[in-house]
């Protein structure tokens, strides 16, 4: 209960919580410290400036020079005006636990401060009052709700209570003005705990009192533990109980926000359903993290024997180079004791990376199991609302805690063993040549510029070890960034010396390097080579993915199909930014037949029309006119159809989001496709009565101009 303590504090107080309210941000802060961090913004940006430049604002828009955020009124539900919030400027001051705190803008008694649920009990908030949460600083405004427009988080208000009377020894009088003394019975009715002077005084056995039930304190604390849930009440609508919950902005909602409209076209469910599925997801991700737990408990014991093996190893390690050093006693004095000190650095070393191992983790461990306890406090709330509240949050904290016991956390950093060993063989002419023989990691490795190069969308790269390196390698790790200046990410880790990557952007610069690896650790990196993709999209149709009906030749450029029925066939390479566009010419067309031409997700259905299902985007054709299709949605009926010989182009351009189609090199219809993001594959649809061939690596047509370049897709 001890490591939950931390869980049960306010950033800003450093005290125990009193009466939380929750922050959109899912953090939690005492309501008297929140009314002392309200901001005022400045005058000139009014609510209706704000709101009209806003519009647009999706949940978070971080400013570049104070990274701090905005929550809008249509998605947090918390009535913020849509615009952005200006970076405080009165002085900030640190709270205990040196959490920035900005002074009130209009100060208010202190006593004011908890009157939350009570329209017109707190003082009035000024306008564009802003608060900024002293955890992630992520900020917001207030609308007229003010500090009413935040829920009370009454599960966290009920963990600490418990905890709080958990470590009370005695009950104390409730009563008594001066030195509160130790309570002797507690009334169920009043919910009081009196001594018995109180007793006598204020509550006297006659009347309607004498109906009382007064039960030992101890007995009473049990109770108000177990005291039914109560009530929650919609902070929309302070009359409407809480009865449903919203799945997509996941929040219990009450019968009158369904009938209002803001979340009548939602997804909604029971609240006791939700209640349930999401205490399950918590103690199943509870469950996981406990095994987390015990791993880390075993692997610091460990840690604790590997400090006594070292410290073992290294006095038989030392003993045995004394006793070497004293045979060869003439000639090693000098060199004995050069030798002795590489031994107890070493060892020092190694005793050094163990211990602060075991601070690291035994921290970690004390965070993990507090909030394990925390949230096995939290699961014991009866109180369905209240859970729903934090338990997103509290998932992804356990689902995060979790991750960080991930790969190599709990292995150890450093073995116990003493990779030294002392030659004692050589004549006694060579002893000024003794050293120890020891395993150092590897030198780094050279990039081969003549075997490296870039071919369509494909990077090839190789490397090799400096001649002059003798130290043993096990593997390389080979790393690129995202052809946009953004982080390297790993792309090969193996023996090889020689790596091809696919799918690559086009007409993108990829940074790339390589380390080699081997026990002792990980090298440095390579210098870094810059490698630049085609500028245009040479493709061919793919075999691997089309239906077993597709016919493909001439290299894979030329396709028909074996069956009446349409067929698909997707192109061997993806898109997902930039400006690309290719055509397909008729080579034979009989029977009128609607072939379809157009982009695909990868799992697109390959046994029907394309266009047919929702992973693809199309336009089929006859002989006398043209529609666009998606998801089985037919749209824009254009004249103008193919014939054998007929051109048929595709404009994908992700700058803009469109998807454009023309025919013998005239735009057919509109914009077929609007929104355009992801990553897509050129795709046709044909039967038996039609052969294609494809024609890629071809300049954007003269008629369109492209959008301003967006290099903010992800890798294919």
């Amino acid at each position: 209960m001890d490591e939950m303590e931390e869980e049960l504090k306010c950033p800003v107080c450093g005290s125990f919580f009193r009466e939380p309210i929750i922050l959109p941000c899912s953090h939690n802060i005492c309501l008297a410290c929140a009314r002392n961090i309200l901001v005022q913004t400045p005058d000139a940006e009014s609510p209706q400036s704000s709101r009209a430049s806003g519009s647009g604002v999706s949940d978070y828009d971080y400013l570049d020079l104070d990274k701090m955020s905005l929550y809008s009124e249509a998605d947090s539900g918390y009535g913020s005006y849509g615009g952005f919030v200006s970076a405080p400027t009165t002085p900030c001051q640190k709270s205990p636990n040196g959490v920035r705190v900005f002074p009130p803008a209009v100060l208010q008694p202190p006593s004011q401060h908890h009157l939350l649920g009570h329209p017109g009990s707190l003082p009035p908030i000024p306008r564009n009052s802003c608060l900024t949460c002293p955890q992630c600083h992520r900020s917001l405004i207030l609308d007229e709700r003010g500090l009413r427009g935040f829920a009370k988080n009454r599960v966290l208000e009920g963990v600490v209570d418990r905890y709080q009377q958990s470590k009370t020894a005695a009950l104390k009088c409730q009563l008594c003005e001066k030195s509160p003394k130790e309570a002797t019975v507690m009334c169920e009715q009043c919910d009081v705990f009196y001594c018995d002077p109180c007793r006598l005084r204020c509550h006297p056995p006659r009347g309607p009192l004498a109906k009382h039930r007064l039960v030992p304190p101890a007995q009473g604390r049990i109770s108000r533990r177990t005291s039914p849930r109560k009530i929650s009440t919609c902070t929309e609508h302070e009359l409407e109980n809480l009865s449903m919950y919203c799945v997509q902005c996941k929040m219990p909602v009450c019968y009158q926000c369904l009938e209002e409209g803001k979340h009548g076209t939602h997804e909604v469910k029971a609240l006791g359903a939700m209640w349930k599925l999401h205490k399950g997801q918590l103690s199943q991700a509870l469950n996981i993290l406990s095994d987390r737990a015990t791993e880390a408990k075993e692997f610091l014991v460990q840690l604790r024997n590997m400090v006594q093996h070292i410290q073992e190893n290294g006095v038989e390690f030392e003993a045995c180079l004394v006793a070497q050093c004293d045979a060869l006693i003439d000639a090693l004095n000098r060199r004995k004791a050069q030798l002795l000190t590489r031994v107890n650095n070493e060892h020092e070393h190694k005793l050094k990376v163990v211990r602060d191992q075991i601070s690291h983790c035994t921290v970690k461990l004390r965070q993990t199991t507090g909030l394990m306890e925390y949230c096995l406090e939290v699961i014991k709330e009866n109180d369905p609302s209240g859970f729903l509240q934090i338990s997103d949050a509290l998932i992804r904290r356990v689902h995060m805690t979790e991750g960080q016991w991930g790969k190599g956390t709990l292995t150890p950093r450093m073995t116990s063993d003493f990779d030294l060993t002392l030659d004692s063989g050589p004549l006694l002419q060579t002893i000024h040549q003794l050293d120890f023989i020891q395993m150092k990691v590897p030198s780094a490795p050279m990039l081969q510029l003549e075997e490296c190069c870039t071919i369509n969308n494909s990077a090839t790269l190789s490397w090799k070890q400096p001649p002059l390196s003798t130290i043993a390698v096990d593997g390389y790790i080979l790393e690129l960034d995202d052809g946009n200046g953004g982080q390297f990410r790993e792309v090969y880790v193996g023996t090889e010396t020689i790596c091809t990557v696919d799918g690559l952007h086009y007409n993108s610069t990829y940074m790339s390097r390589v380390k080699a690896f081997n026990a002792s650790g990980v090298g440095q990196y390579s210098k870094t080579l810059a490698m630049q993709t085609s500028e245009i999209a040479w493709f061919t149709f793919d075999p691997a993915s089309a239906h077993p009906d597709i016919i493909l030749s001439n290299d894979n450029l030329t396709v028909t199909c074996n069956s009446y029925d349409d067929r698909v066939v997707m192109g061997n390479s993806g898109f997902s930014r930039g400006v690309h566009y290719w055509e397909i010419t008729v080579d034979r067309y009989d029977n009128h037949p609607d072939p379809a031409f157009g982009v695909a997700r990868g799992d697109v259905l390959k046994d029907v029309m394309l266009g047919k299902d929702d992973k693809a985007w199309a336009m089929y054709v006859d002989n006398n006119r043209s529609w666009f299709m998606h998801n089985n949605s037919h749209t824009n009926r254009t004249d103008g159809g193919v014939n054998e010989e007929a051109t048929v182009g595709v404009l994908l351009d992700f700058t803009r989001g469109v998807l454009i189609f023309l025919i013998n090199d005239e735009q057919q219809g509109p914009v077929a496709f609007e929104g355009i993001e992801g990553i897509y594959y050129p795709a046709v649809s044909l039967n038996r009565n039609v052969q294609v061939t494809l024609h890629t690596g071809l300049p954007i047509p003269d008629f369109y101009t492209p959008g301003e370049a967006d290099l903010s897709g992800s890798v294919c």
